[in-house]
């Protein structure tokens, strides 16, 4: 391929997954899980603090050490650096489901939480030995909650999934495999829905 379609290519990746990226998409995504679960404007709220402790708190943290020079850039690549991050991010949702529990929020909030710190957990547990995509997981995880809480419909979204899954091994940051559990692994966090 020629370097100025690689060039392009790459250009592309980058694009998807800075947009795509962990923190964005559990901002829309949490705001509409917060609609739904309320059935009303005053889940937003709810989303908006979920959306705070799942994805910005942590991106927060995430620039912060890379700022202080402990990672190159927000996507980590050795994954035996990655520990503290996935530590934050379980205390960041926790912090934000106490909360929860305390001011009587949806339980659809709450299941979406659990959810992810749930996954959290499957997530650092794989990432002591292999290095799972997170950005795949919570891209897979958001949809298939948006698709449990709203509309089946949410399914056909998980065509920005594949973008993601496709801009982590464009990019180097990923095998095949790495993207696909990680949406496989997300799929799985909404099965808490079915069973509430």
């Amino acid at each position: 391929m020629p370097s100025s379609a690689v060039q392009r290519t790459t250009d592309v990746a980058r694009a998807v997954t800075d947009v795509l990226q962990p923190r964005n998409v559990l901002l829309l995504g949490m705001l509409g899980i917060g609609l739904a679960a309320a059935d009303s404007w005053t889940g937003l709220p709810w989303g908006l603090l979920g959306a705070l402790c799942a994805g910005i708190a942590p991106a927060a943290y995430i620039e912060r050490e890379r700022r202080r020079g402990t990672w190159g850039d927000r996507h980590v690549v050795d994954r035996r650096q990655r520990a503290p991050i996935f530590f934050v991010i379980l205390g960041s949702i926790g912090v934000g489901f106490l909360v929860m529990v305390l001011g009587n929020a949806p339980v659809g909030i709450l299941l979406a939480m659990t959810a992810l710190w749930m996954m959290t957990v499957v997530l650092l547990a794989v990432n002591t030995v292999w290095k799972i995509s997170v950005d795949s997981a919570v891209a897979s995880a958001v949809t298939a909650l948006l698709a449990c809480v709203h509309s089946p419909w949410w399914i056909a979204a998980y065509v920005l999934v594949l973008a993601v899954c496709w801009s982590r091994v464009a990019l180097g940051y990923h095998s095949v495999a790495q993207t696909a559990a990680g949406a496989g692994l997300g799929a799985a966090g909404a099965t808490a829905f079915l069973f509430a």
